[in-house]
């Protein structure tokens, strides 16, 4: 099994890969689907083109960072995983406040941007 692949449920080893590339990917993909259920107006167009432009970068550099040739490259690429979700987290943030009534779902978002953030911190402090 490479590092991207997910155990199957006919997989007899116990342990579960982490696979970073899925969970970001997944992670663009809930961006998309709420961006696309926000009614747009002239406050939210702005917020949803931002918070998705982040959002699907993430797992677009990761991908970058898992194929670059350097350290070097893989560490840049992480940096920038790093800060376009820390971006993210403040994107949903002010799409949160802007459909208040929405707001339990950009939570949810918020905190998986949240732990993506810490995710890539960590691996960029030990590149």
């Amino acid at each position: 099994m490479t590092k991207h692949e997910s155990p199957t449920e006919d997989d007899s080893s116990s342990k579960r890969v982490f696979d970073l590339e899925e969970r970001t990917a997944r992670f663009g993909e809930a961006v998309i689907k709420y961006a696309r259920s926000i009614p747009e107006n002239s406050v939210t167009r702005p917020l949803i083109q931002q918070a998705v432009r982040s959002a699907t970068s993430i797992g677009a550099n990761y991908c970058e960072a898992d194929d670059s040739g350097s350290k070097k490259e893989f560490k840049y690429r992480i940096s920038i995983c790093k800060r376009e979700s820390r971006e993210t987290k403040h994107w949903l943030r002010m799409l949160a406040t802007a459909i208040p009534e929405r707001k339990d779902e950009c939570r949810e978002l918020w905190q998986e941007a949240k732990e993506l953030n810490l995710v890539f911190g960590k691996i960029f402090r030990n590149c």
